[in-house]
């Protein structure tokens, strides 16, 4: 069956992983230290962080894992606080971050619009920073489906909010492919009956990502080659 929705993960694939997130996750955590170095140092640790290097370890958490997940692990090194008041913080803190997109957005996503493609955004990022990410590239508006952890679908490697974008833009799985950089974005499309795209603009290797695949791209840059062959 032809392929006629493309549902994309987000950081790591419409932005490039690692130059959006690498230095602003530094100064996110120098912030949670509070000067602390010990704390930081943990901090890093725990995400999976190297902070000399500014860049994340391939196996970090941070990778796929949602705001709250995240949360949690790092909630115990924190002084006492509600979970809600640093998932806010790190929400309003992700809405104000640069993104560096992985491919020229606007063109390309134009392009596979006109070409009868419908389009989705599934990320275990929050909605309201998703959508200022979107919105600040100039692409929110080209989307059928964007949803991200806390929208009411689950989240990946769950299929079901997968699943929830074929029902909204009305194909079946089979005829949607599920573009990520992540295992996670991978098997949440193998389980929903999608074709599998991997991305090399995330901190997962081809090794990584070939098992799960049906495809590993350099990037999104090299998408409509692959759709037109």
């Amino acid at each position: 069956m032809r392929v006629a929705g493309l549902l994309f993960d987000k950081d790591g694939t419409l932005f490039d992983f690692q130059a959006t997130w690498g230095s602003w996750t530094r100064d996110l955590l120098q912030q949670e230290a509070g000067g602390d170095p010990g704390l930081l140092a943990a901090l890093a640790t725990v995400l999976g962080y190297d902070l000399d290097k500014a860049r994340f370890h391939p196996d970090s958490l941070v990778i796929a894992h949602t705001a709250d997940e995240v949360a949690d692990a790092i909630l115990p090194l924190l002084p006492p606080q509600p979970k809600a008041a640093l998932v806010d913080r790190m929400n309003a803190a992700a809405a104000r971050a640069p993104q560096i997109e992985a491919a020229p957005l606007a063109p390309l996503l134009e392009s596979l619009a006109a070409d009868g493609y419908r389009l989705g955004v599934m990320t275990n990022d929050a909605e309201v920073p998703a959508r200022a990410h979107l919105s600040a590239a100039g692409v929110e508006g080209l989307f059928d489906f964007i949803a991200g952890f806390d929208s009411g679908h689950g989240s990946k490697p769950d299929p079901d909010p997968l699943l929830a974008f074929a029902d909204r833009v009305g194909l079946a799985p089979s005829a949607c492919a599920m573009i990520g950089d992540s295992t996670h974005d991978l098997l949440a499309g193998r389980a929903a009956g999608m074709t599998c795209i991997g991305v090399l603009t995330g901190p997962a290797d081809r090794d990584a990502l070939i098992p799960f695949a049906d495809v590993v791209l350099p990037s999104i840059a090299h998408l409509p080659g692959w759709l037109r062959h």
